[in-house]
């Protein structure tokens, strides 16, 4: 499980805007994200704003746009399904290129929590549900907090 060896990430967020992006499909799962995103967020006294768009394509725009509009840090939710097309990869492509390009662009950080999946029970497993293994929307949320946390702290 890519989960092993995590390091344990708790961030103090008072002061910080922190937006959510999270994509629309697979809503289950989605919802573990968020749940998971919310709870990390909510602990570390981060002023949070949630957005949601259409699926993980858009994630990049509307990333660059609440940076771009005071947030210092995203947390981007996403649930990508391997299907019998290339569309995936594509997708997948997309968003995380997507997500990179912005987060250097604007020197802000964004927490990665876009899931690319062979089938929907890794997704279950990953979504930080009763009996999931892992919570990606929580370590999303914690790396995007701590990363703006070291970023704040380089400026000073």
């Amino acid at each position: 499980m890519s989960g092993d060896g995590a390091p344990e990430i708790t961030t103090d967020g008072t002061g910080l805007k922190v937006t959510i992006v999270a994509g629309r499909w697979h809503e289950v799962i989605t919802d573990g994200l968020l749940a998971g995103a919310r709870r990390v967020l909510g602990e570390s006294g981060a002023d949070v704003t949630e957005l949601r768009v259409p699926g993980s394509f858009e994630l990049p725009v509307v990333a660059k746009a609440a940076l771009e509009n005071g947030a210092d840090a995203v947390v981007a939710l996403g649930v990508i399904i391997r299907g019998g097309t290339p569309h995936f990869e594509f997708v997948s492509d997309a968003a995380t290129s997507g997500l990179t390009q912005v987060a250097i662009e604007t020197g802000k950080p964004i927490g990665f929590g876009v899931l690319t999946l062979d089938d929907e029970r890794q997704g279950l497993d990953r979504a930080g549900l009763p009996g999931s293994k892992e919570d990606k929307g929580a370590e999303a949320a914690e790396a995007a907090l701590a990363t703006a946390v070291l970023i704040r702290d380089l400026r000073r």
